[in-house]
Protein backbone atom coordinates (compact mmCIF):
# COMPACT_ATOMS: atom_id res chain seq x y z
CA UNK A 1 0.00 0.00 0.00
CA UNK A 2 0.86 3.64 -0.13
CA UNK A 3 1.11 6.21 2.76
CA UNK A 4 2.15 9.63 3.68
CA UNK A 5 4.82 9.02 5.61
CA UNK A 6 7.51 11.31 6.99
CA UNK A 7 10.89 11.35 5.62
CA UNK A 8 13.90 12.40 7.29
CA UNK A 9 13.29 16.13 7.22
CA UNK A 10 9.87 16.11 8.50
CA UNK A 11 8.65 16.68 4.78
CA UNK A 12 5.32 14.54 3.75
CA UNK A 13 6.48 11.89 0.81
CA UNK A 14 3.80 9.70 -0.37
CA UNK A 15 5.74 6.11 0.10
CA UNK A 16 4.95 2.33 -0.89
CA UNK A 17 4.90 0.65 2.55
CA UNK A 18 3.93 -2.96 3.89
CA UNK A 19 -0.16 -3.58 4.49
CA UNK A 20 -0.73 -3.99 7.64
CA UNK A 21 -1.45 -6.81 8.87
CA UNK A 22 -4.11 -7.09 11.54
CA UNK A 23 -3.48 -8.76 15.11
CA UNK A 24 -6.05 -10.71 17.62
CA UNK A 25 -9.17 -8.36 17.65
CA UNK A 26 -8.10 -5.71 15.02
CA UNK A 27 -10.46 -4.64 11.94
CA UNK A 28 -8.25 -4.05 8.35
CA UNK A 29 -9.82 -1.01 6.62
CA UNK A 30 -9.48 0.38 3.09
CA UNK A 31 -9.43 4.34 4.31
CA UNK A 32 -11.82 6.56 1.94
CA UNK A 33 -11.20 9.73 4.00
CA UNK A 34 -9.08 11.32 6.74
CA UNK A 35 -9.37 14.16 8.32
CA UNK A 36 -7.12 16.67 9.38
CA UNK A 37 -6.34 17.61 13.05
CA UNK A 38 -4.38 20.02 15.44
CA UNK A 39 -2.28 16.93 16.74
CA UNK A 40 -0.89 16.07 12.60
CA UNK A 41 0.31 19.44 12.82
CA UNK A 42 2.73 18.84 15.88
CA UNK A 43 3.50 15.57 14.63
CA UNK A 44 4.89 17.02 11.42
CA UNK A 45 6.52 18.98 13.38
CA UNK A 46 8.52 16.25 15.44
CA UNK A 47 6.37 17.12 18.77
CA UNK A 48 3.81 14.33 19.17
CA UNK A 49 4.92 11.49 18.39
CA UNK A 50 2.36 8.33 17.66
CA UNK A 51 1.63 6.19 20.93
CA UNK A 52 3.99 2.75 20.56
CA UNK A 53 2.33 -0.03 18.23
CA UNK A 54 0.85 2.73 15.68
CA UNK A 55 2.49 3.62 12.54
CA UNK A 56 4.54 7.09 13.02
CA UNK A 57 2.57 9.13 10.45
CA UNK A 58 0.03 11.21 11.01
CA UNK A 59 -3.82 9.91 10.74
CA UNK A 60 -6.16 10.23 14.00
CA UNK A 61 -9.53 9.58 12.45
CA UNK A 62 -10.79 7.69 9.03
CA UNK A 63 -13.23 6.58 7.03
CA UNK A 64 -13.25 3.69 4.90
CA UNK A 65 -15.08 0.52 4.09
CA UNK A 66 -13.73 -2.65 6.29
CA UNK A 67 -12.05 -5.33 4.25
CA UNK A 68 -11.44 -7.92 6.99
CA UNK A 69 -12.81 -8.50 10.70
CA UNK A 70 -12.33 -10.87 13.56
CA UNK A 71 -15.63 -13.12 13.65
CA UNK A 72 -16.42 -11.69 16.87
CA UNK A 73 -16.71 -7.92 15.48
CA UNK A 74 -19.93 -6.02 14.89
CA UNK A 75 -18.96 -4.95 11.84
CA UNK A 76 -18.32 -7.25 8.87
CA UNK A 77 -16.40 -6.68 5.63
CA UNK A 78 -18.00 -5.00 3.27
CA UNK A 79 -19.17 -2.25 6.05
CA UNK A 80 -19.00 1.01 5.60
CA UNK A 81 -17.21 2.32 9.00
CA UNK A 82 -15.43 5.25 10.64
CA UNK A 83 -12.57 4.80 13.05
CA UNK A 84 -10.36 6.60 15.76
CA UNK A 85 -6.63 5.98 15.33
CA UNK A 86 -3.51 6.29 17.47
CA UNK A 87 -1.64 7.69 14.23
CA UNK A 88 -1.16 6.17 10.36
CA UNK A 89 -4.39 7.34 9.29
CA UNK A 90 -2.73 9.11 6.05
CA UNK A 91 -2.76 5.41 4.29
CA UNK A 92 -4.50 3.49 2.21
CA UNK A 93 -4.89 0.77 4.70
CA UNK A 94 -5.32 0.62 8.46
CA UNK A 95 -5.44 -1.90 11.07
CA UNK A 96 -8.01 -0.59 13.97
CA UNK A 97 -9.10 -2.50 17.53
CA UNK A 98 -12.79 -3.58 16.59
CA UNK A 99 -13.73 -1.53 19.39
CA UNK A 100 -12.79 1.71 17.64
CA UNK A 101 -14.68 1.36 14.65
CA UNK A 102 -18.29 1.71 14.15
CA UNK A 103 -20.91 2.05 11.23
CA UNK A 104 -20.76 5.20 9.79
CA UNK A 105 -23.87 7.62 10.71
CA UNK A 106 -27.01 6.63 8.59
CA UNK A 107 -26.96 9.48 5.95
CA UNK A 108 -23.86 10.55 5.74
CA UNK A 109 -20.83 10.79 3.65
CA UNK A 110 -17.61 9.35 3.84
CA UNK A 111 -16.14 12.89 3.82
CA UNK A 112 -18.60 14.12 6.91
CA UNK A 113 -17.70 10.62 8.60
CA UNK A 114 -14.19 10.95 8.58
CA UNK A 115 -14.29 14.15 10.61
CA UNK A 116 -16.44 12.68 13.13
CA UNK A 117 -14.20 10.42 15.49
CA UNK A 118 -11.55 12.34 17.08
CA UNK A 119 -13.06 15.94 17.47
CA UNK A 120 -16.91 14.07 18.94
CA UNK A 121 -14.69 11.60 21.32
CA UNK A 122 -12.57 14.34 22.39
CA UNK A 123 -15.90 16.56 23.83
CA UNK A 124 -17.62 13.65 25.02
CA UNK A 125 -14.81 12.73 26.83
CA UNK A 126 -14.05 16.00 28.21
CA UNK A 127 -17.53 17.73 28.80
CA UNK A 128 -18.94 14.13 29.93
CA UNK A 129 -16.37 12.36 32.48
CA UNK A 130 -13.78 15.17 32.56
CA UNK A 131 -16.12 17.73 33.56
CA UNK A 132 -18.10 15.30 35.33
CA UNK A 133 -21.05 15.86 33.13
CA UNK A 134 -23.03 19.08 32.25
CA UNK A 135 -26.34 20.43 33.22
CA UNK A 136 -28.99 23.21 31.90
CA UNK A 137 -27.62 26.39 33.45
CA UNK A 138 -24.02 25.83 33.19
CA UNK A 139 -21.92 28.55 31.67
CA UNK A 140 -19.52 26.90 29.20
CA UNK A 141 -16.42 28.37 28.08
CA UNK A 142 -14.65 26.91 24.65
CA UNK A 143 -11.84 28.68 22.48
CA UNK A 144 -11.25 28.70 18.97
CA UNK A 145 -15.14 28.05 18.59
CA UNK A 146 -14.61 27.72 15.06
CA UNK A 147 -12.59 24.65 14.68
CA UNK A 148 -13.70 20.95 14.33
CA UNK A 149 -13.84 20.49 17.94
CA UNK A 150 -15.02 23.91 18.81
CA UNK A 151 -18.04 22.92 16.41
CA UNK A 152 -18.78 19.84 18.31
CA UNK A 153 -18.75 21.25 22.05
CA UNK A 154 -20.79 24.28 21.17
CA UNK A 155 -23.50 22.06 19.61
CA UNK A 156 -22.72 19.36 22.89
CA UNK A 157 -23.10 22.31 25.58
CA UNK A 158 -26.24 23.43 23.79
CA UNK A 159 -27.78 20.29 24.08
CA UNK A 160 -27.23 19.63 27.56
CA UNK A 161 -28.67 22.85 28.23
CA UNK A 162 -25.62 25.16 28.89
CA UNK A 163 -24.96 29.11 27.90
CA UNK A 164 -22.10 29.19 25.33
CA UNK A 165 -19.50 31.03 25.54
CA UNK A 166 -16.32 31.15 22.80
CA UNK A 167 -14.09 32.59 21.15
CA UNK A 168 -13.06 33.10 17.27
CA UNK A 169 -11.38 35.31 14.54
CA UNK A 170 -13.67 36.85 12.06
CA UNK A 171 -16.88 37.86 11.79
CA UNK A 172 -17.55 35.14 9.28
CA UNK A 173 -16.77 32.58 12.07
CA UNK A 174 -19.13 34.77 14.54
CA UNK A 175 -21.76 34.16 12.66
CA UNK A 176 -21.28 30.29 11.84
CA UNK A 177 -20.83 30.01 15.71
CA UNK A 178 -23.88 31.86 16.25
CA UNK A 179 -25.74 29.62 14.05
CA UNK A 180 -24.73 26.27 16.10
CA UNK A 181 -26.46 28.35 19.00
CA UNK A 182 -22.96 29.98 20.71
CA UNK A 183 -24.97 32.83 22.99
CA UNK A 184 -21.41 35.19 22.34
CA UNK A 185 -19.30 34.64 20.12
CA UNK A 186 -16.04 36.94 20.74
CA UNK A 187 -13.28 38.00 18.19
CA UNK A 188 -10.40 37.85 19.92
CA UNK A 189 -8.47 40.44 17.50
CA UNK A 190 -11.11 43.42 18.28
CA UNK A 191 -12.96 42.22 21.50
CA UNK A 192 -11.56 41.63 25.44
CA UNK A 193 -12.48 38.12 26.12
CA UNK A 194 -11.99 39.03 29.92
CA UNK A 195 -15.14 41.78 30.32
CA UNK A 196 -17.09 38.60 29.47
CA UNK A 197 -15.69 36.01 31.46
CA UNK A 198 -16.22 38.55 34.27
CA UNK A 199 -19.67 39.28 33.43
CA UNK A 200 -20.45 35.53 32.98
CA UNK A 201 -18.56 33.76 34.99
CA UNK A 202 -17.85 30.02 33.19
CA UNK A 203 -18.52 26.65 35.25
CA UNK A 204 -17.25 24.86 32.60
CA UNK A 205 -14.28 25.54 29.89
CA UNK A 206 -12.51 23.53 27.53
CA UNK A 207 -8.74 25.18 26.28
CA UNK A 208 -6.99 24.75 23.04
CA UNK A 209 -5.57 27.60 23.51
CA UNK A 210 -4.10 28.59 27.07
CA UNK A 211 -1.34 31.33 26.87
CA UNK A 212 -0.65 34.23 28.73
CA UNK A 213 -4.52 35.01 28.94
CA UNK A 214 -5.71 31.98 30.29
CA UNK A 215 -4.63 33.37 33.98
CA UNK A 216 -6.81 36.16 33.96
CA UNK A 217 -10.05 34.29 32.50
CA UNK A 218 -8.94 31.52 35.05
CA UNK A 219 -9.96 33.91 38.23
CA UNK A 220 -13.37 34.69 36.98
CA UNK A 221 -14.93 30.87 36.67
CA UNK A 222 -17.58 30.29 38.68
CA UNK A 223 -17.53 28.59 42.27
CA UNK A 224 -16.54 25.25 41.87
CA UNK A 225 -16.05 25.35 37.90
CA UNK A 226 -13.17 22.79 35.59
CA UNK A 227 -11.50 24.11 33.54
CA UNK A 228 -9.86 21.72 31.00
CA UNK A 229 -6.60 21.70 29.16
CA UNK A 230 -6.17 20.03 26.08
CA UNK A 231 -3.45 21.88 24.39
CA UNK A 232 -1.53 25.02 24.12
CA UNK A 233 -1.56 26.21 20.77
CA UNK A 234 -1.45 29.74 22.13
CA UNK A 235 1.48 29.22 24.24
CA UNK A 236 2.25 27.09 27.53
CA UNK A 237 2.84 29.63 30.44
CA UNK A 238 0.80 31.69 31.96
CA UNK A 239 0.22 33.10 35.93
CA UNK A 240 -2.67 31.58 37.88
CA UNK A 241 -3.41 32.88 41.20
CA UNK A 242 -3.38 29.83 43.40
CA UNK A 243 -5.35 31.24 46.52
CA UNK A 244 -8.43 31.60 43.66
CA UNK A 245 -8.34 27.81 43.36
CA UNK A 246 -9.00 27.11 46.77
CA UNK A 247 -11.10 29.80 47.84
CA UNK A 248 -13.51 28.70 44.68
CA UNK A 249 -12.47 24.95 44.78
CA UNK A 250 -11.81 25.35 41.12
CA UNK A 251 -10.19 22.16 39.36
CA UNK A 252 -7.38 22.45 37.02
CA UNK A 253 -7.82 19.41 34.66
CA UNK A 254 -5.42 17.96 31.93
CA UNK A 255 -6.74 15.90 29.50
CA UNK A 256 -5.52 13.95 26.16
CA UNK A 257 -7.70 11.33 24.34
CA UNK A 258 -4.73 9.90 22.14
CA UNK A 259 -2.89 8.80 24.87
CA UNK A 260 -5.85 6.63 26.31
CA UNK A 261 -5.98 2.72 26.23
CA UNK A 262 -8.27 1.36 23.30
CA UNK A 263 -10.87 -0.08 26.16
CA UNK A 264 -11.25 3.79 27.05
CA UNK A 265 -11.56 5.00 23.54
CA UNK A 266 -13.71 1.79 22.71
CA UNK A 267 -16.27 2.98 25.64
CA UNK A 268 -16.33 6.46 24.25
CA UNK A 269 -17.24 5.76 21.09
CA UNK A 270 -19.77 3.12 21.99
CA UNK A 271 -21.45 6.28 23.45
CA UNK A 272 -21.45 8.39 20.48
CA UNK A 273 -22.82 5.44 18.39
CA UNK A 274 -25.60 5.27 20.84
CA UNK A 275 -26.67 8.37 21.56
CA UNK A 276 -25.15 10.68 19.29
CA UNK A 277 -25.07 9.29 15.96
CA UNK A 278 -28.87 9.00 15.52
CA UNK A 279 -29.05 12.61 15.92
CA UNK A 280 -26.49 13.67 12.82
CA UNK A 281 -29.08 11.00 11.20
CA UNK A 282 -31.75 13.35 12.17
CA UNK A 283 -29.84 16.11 11.22
CA UNK A 284 -29.84 17.54 15.00
CA UNK A 285 -26.12 17.82 15.19
CA UNK A 286 -23.57 18.51 11.94
CA UNK A 287 -20.74 18.63 11.15
CA UNK A 288 -19.09 21.31 9.08
CA UNK A 289 -16.71 20.82 5.90
CA UNK A 290 -14.28 23.07 5.47
CA UNK A 291 -12.42 21.74 2.49
CA UNK A 292 -11.48 18.20 0.63
CA UNK A 293 -8.07 17.51 -0.61
CA UNK A 294 -6.18 14.68 -2.61
CA UNK A 295 -4.34 13.21 0.07
CA UNK A 296 -1.13 14.08 -2.31
CA UNK A 297 -2.00 18.08 -1.66
CA UNK A 298 -2.13 17.22 2.49
CA UNK A 299 0.67 20.43 2.77
CA UNK A 300 -1.85 22.68 1.54
CA UNK A 301 -4.77 20.90 3.87
CA UNK A 302 -1.95 21.59 6.93
CA UNK A 303 -1.86 25.09 5.54
CA UNK A 304 -5.25 25.76 6.21
CA UNK A 305 -5.11 25.03 9.92
CA UNK A 306 -2.22 26.84 10.14
CA UNK A 307 -3.39 30.00 9.18
CA UNK A 308 -6.56 29.56 11.08
CA UNK A 309 -8.71 29.99 8.21
CA UNK A 310 -10.74 26.84 8.87
CA UNK A 311 -14.59 26.44 10.14
CA UNK A 312 -14.76 23.21 11.35
CA UNK A 313 -13.15 20.57 8.89
CA UNK A 314 -10.55 19.64 6.62
CA UNK A 315 -10.49 16.48 5.23
CA UNK A 316 -8.34 14.01 2.64
CA UNK A 317 -9.67 12.09 0.22
CA UNK A 318 -7.90 8.63 -1.23
CA UNK A 319 -8.40 7.50 -4.81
Amino acid sequence: MHAMILDADRNFAWAEVPDPVPRDGEVLIRVCAAAVNRADLMQKDGCYASPEGWPQWCGLEVSGEVVAAPADAKVRPGDKVCALLGGGGYSELVAVPAGMVIPVPEGLSMIEAASLPEVWSTVYLNLMHEAGGMKPGDVFYMQAGASGVGLAAIQFAKRMGAEVITTIGSPEKAAFVRKLGADYAIDYHTEDIRTVIAAHPPTVALDCVGGKLMGECFRHMAFGGRWIMIATLGGAETAIDLETVWRKRIRLIGSTLRSRTPEEKAAILQALERELWPLFTDGKLVTNIHAVFPVRQVDEAHNILRRNENIGKVVLRFP
